[in-house]
């Protein structure tokens, strides 16, 4: 073969391999790919449907640059995050959107797994947006996700057992206490396993006495009187008339469902409960009412853990600019009503609380913003998970706690858990 056609064969060889490699972006002929981008979002499963009609009508809205794939995360927190951190450490492109715990943006954003947000991206994803939402996504004063929706736990009560609700746990384990002697339902219903939830019972105890948990640059264990404070309260609960007996092996919706039986007077838990008990339990929901949660000092009022979910972009997406864009459409203002009404979570927006829509199926909804407008926030630091379990376990079981050993000996587990010494418990 003469040399100048060798060289053209080449030539079109390597044309043709460009085709294959850039197709999807530029086009090489009737090999190309046509249509919009698809960008995975990888959430937790939602059954109302919300979740779903957001991503599918974001897609529509953007002119068929882009749909999105809603991936459906397990169900329970420690498989979402294990599967999100699985993909990310294998710098999977395939994950354009991420679905966080507000306890997980610091983890993320250190291990260089997700994007900054700035510029307009930033300004439109904290416009309107409640402060402790935005402090969730924040780590070393850069924003990394967007708050897609809010949560926080209210006092609900029964009006036919207690007339005026308490305003301290002191008081409320006192009215319990009247109640049991009675012969009336008295139980408290509050998360006593050994898992995240005791960890926010105990977050909340400790900021609403004054204190944290961790230093203000998060590489030091706080503590201090306020969280010997809070142990007390916890175990002054678990060996009270208020515990219920299956305290320590309790969660959210076992809560739920202990209320509905007609067992407690008292529940401490998140929005979801308020539906359910209307669906459940038509006859006790005419009494079923709210309060703010209770606070440790008489003087002080309560500053709740905030919860909720932020949207990160992935650090390794081929489309990282119109991830930033579908985002911003997947928490703006008619999903995130549709998440709250349909779903039952709380939203991120301000505005959206002053909502007829969301007043008429909330009317709680001023309490809720309130409890988010003086929230506090869990420990921020790379490490949170260990200094969670870490928590959980000098915990467990509740009625075992001893207020001042209890509180020293988890000072040194969380020194252990900040600086990845020892083992896990």
């Amino acid at each position: 073969m003469p040399r100048v056609r060798r060289f053209r064969s080449r030539w079109l060889s390597a044309v043709a391999g460009l085709c294959v490699v850039v197709g999807g972006t530029a086009g090489c002929g009737s090999g190309a790919q046509t249509g919009p981008v698809t960008l995975n979002w990888y959430n937790f499963p939602d059954d109302s449907g919300a979740l779903q009609e957001a991503a599918d009508r974001c897609g529509g809205q953007s002119g068929g640059r882009y749909r999105i794939a809603y991936n459906k995360l397990p169900r329970g927190a420690d498989g979402q995050r294990q599967q999100l951190v699985r993909r990310m450490a294998a710098h999977d492109a395939g994950v354009d959107i991420l679905g966080l715990d507000v306890t997980w943006p610091a983890e993320f954003a250190q291990a260089g797994w997700i994007r900054e947000w700035t510029g307009p991206v930033k300004e439109r994803a904290t416009a309107d947006t409640l402060d402790a939402a935005v402090r969730t996504a924040t780590w070393q004063q850069r924003l990394y996700a967007a708050p897609y929706n809010s949560n926080t736990q209210l006092l609900w009560y029964r009006d036919d057992l207690v007339p005026a609700p308490p305003r301290t746990w002191t008081e409320m384990l006192s009215q319990a206490d009247a109640l049991a002697k009675q012969g009336k339902p008295h139980y408290v219903e509050i998360q006593g396993a050994q898992y995240e939830g005791l960890t926010v019972w105990f977050n909340t105890l400790v900021t609403s006495a004054g204190g944290s948990i961790l230093t203000p640059d998060a590489k030091a264990p706080s503590l201090g009187p306020p969280a010997v404070a809070a142990a007390a309260v916890m175990h002054d609960t678990a060996v009270s008339a208020a515990a219920d007996p299956s305290l320590p092996n309790q969660m959210e919706d076992q809560n739920r469902l202990a209320m509905e039986s007609g067992t407690a007077a008292f529940e401490l838990n998140y929005p979801f409960v308020y539906p359910s008990m209307k669906a459940n339990r038509p006859d006790l929901f005419p009494h079923f009412r709210w309060a703010p949660y209770p606070g440790v000092l008489p003087d002080r009022p309560a500053t709740v853990t905030i919860g909720g979910i932020d949207l990160a972009v992935g650090a390794y997406s081929h489309h990282p600019d119109l991830a930033f864009e579908a985002t911003l459409c997947l928490r703006d203002r008619e999903n995130q009503l549709t998440n709250a009404l349909r779903g039952g979570l709380p939203p991120s927006l301000r505005s959206l609380y002053g909502a007829a829509e969301l007043t008429a199926s909330y009317p709680f909804a001023a309490d809720v913003l309130a409890a988010l407008d003086t929230a506090s926030v869990r420990p921020q630091t790379p490490a949170y998970q260990n200094v969670s379990i870490a928590i959980a376990h000098a915990l467990s079981p509740p009625a075992d706690i001893r207020p001042q050993s209890t509180v020293a000996g988890l000072r040194g587990q969380i020194e252990d858990a900040l600086g990845s010494k020892g083992l896990i418990p």
